[in-house]
């Protein structure tokens, strides 16, 4: 039997991606960086992000057909490479290009944008980058973004039929089924969605949405929850059906406010709601949105107060 790696590639079963350790660190990684640019993902078998991170790295490495390698480092395993290299969290990504680190970044990223950092890689290594798909899917996002939702359902629809499993198209096809209110579409496209697409950011993202729209039926309108609320400040439900009708009226940021507001209050409410629809609704962001980001630090400083 093939021993496996965290990502589901054979181990040293395919030479663009490979697991590595102190011992073979010089010749995996900066060695072979003097040929193409190597992309090292700094893990851990504990770590959630990382699960996601690293099949979404390898499967733009593979993509890039040679372009670039990739190079896993269990940081459990190999304390000394993370320390020299000042690991601080996982999962952080370095790159390599003739021995040297020249680029990097910490956390998971959607598959656009990990796209991006590949090219960059390649172009600055004097490699040609395959454009591929990226304008077509550009398009579609525009459309979206301009609320012509079906122009883009159709065109994600279009780019899946030459690649069935793109990530970004097939998150793009939900979204706008999202948008047209075709819920159940989702539903069945989540119950379906190809093996090697669950847990990427971006699928994530849509499922998170479809949770929030699901709860946001079983509410009331958000005038009569925040009426609710100013009268008995401690109506925990209110206030938690307050923060989903404002989600669902586009007040992400007023939703973050009234949950972190439950979790100050009473963080073991209801086996702690308010901590788990915070998460819901920062999956259904992008992890750079500023009101990810502050609703994290909000929520960390009260939690470790």
């Amino acid at each position: 039997m093939l021993e496996m790696n965290v990502g589901g590639i054979p181990a040293g079963g395919n030479d663009l991606i490979k697991d590595t350790s102190e011992a073979t660190f010089m010749v995996d990684v900066i060695e072979a960086s003097h040929e193409v640019p190597v992309i090292v993902d700094f893990w851990a078998p504990w770590c959630g992000p990382c699960k996601t991170l690293g099949p979404a790295l390898e499967a733009g490495v593979m993509e890039a057909k040679g372009a670039v390698k990739m190079v896993k480092v269990d940081v459990d395993q190999n304390q000394q490479i993370a320390g020299q290299l000042q690991i601080q969290s996982i999962p952080t990504v370095y790159a390599f290009y003739k021995g040297k680190p020249i680029d990097a970044f910490q956390g998971a990223l959607p598959a656009s944008e990990i796209k991006g950092f590949i090219d960059k890689l390649i172009a600055e290594s004097g490699g040609e980058v395959d454009e591929g798909l990226g304008d077509a899917i550009a398009a579609a996002e525009s459309m979206l973004e301009e609320g012509e939702a079906e122009d883009a359902l159709q065109t994600f629809e279009a780019i899946l039929g030459e690649e069935q499993n793109n990530p970004a198209a097939y998150a793009g096809l939900m979204r706008s089924h999202l948008a047209l209110e075709q819920l159940e579409q989702v539903s069945e496209l989540l119950a379906k969605a190809p093996e090697e697409l669950n847990g990427l950011p971006e699928i994530e993202a849509v499922r998170a949405q479809l949770e929030l729209l699901l709860q946001a039926a079983d509410t009331g309108p958000a005038a009569e929850l925040q009426a609710a609320v100013d009268a008995n400040p401690d109506d925990h439900q209110a206030r938690l059906d307050l923060a989903v009708a404002l989600h669902a009226s586009g007040d992400a940021k007023g939703a973050v406010d009234q949950l972190l507001e439950l979790f100050r209050r009473d963080r073991e409410w209801n086996d702690g709601a308010a901590k788990t629809q915070l998460f819901t609704v920062f999956d259904a962001l992008k992890p750079e949105d500023p009101i990810v980001l502050n609703g994290r630090r909000k929520l960390s400083s009260m939690i470790f107060l």
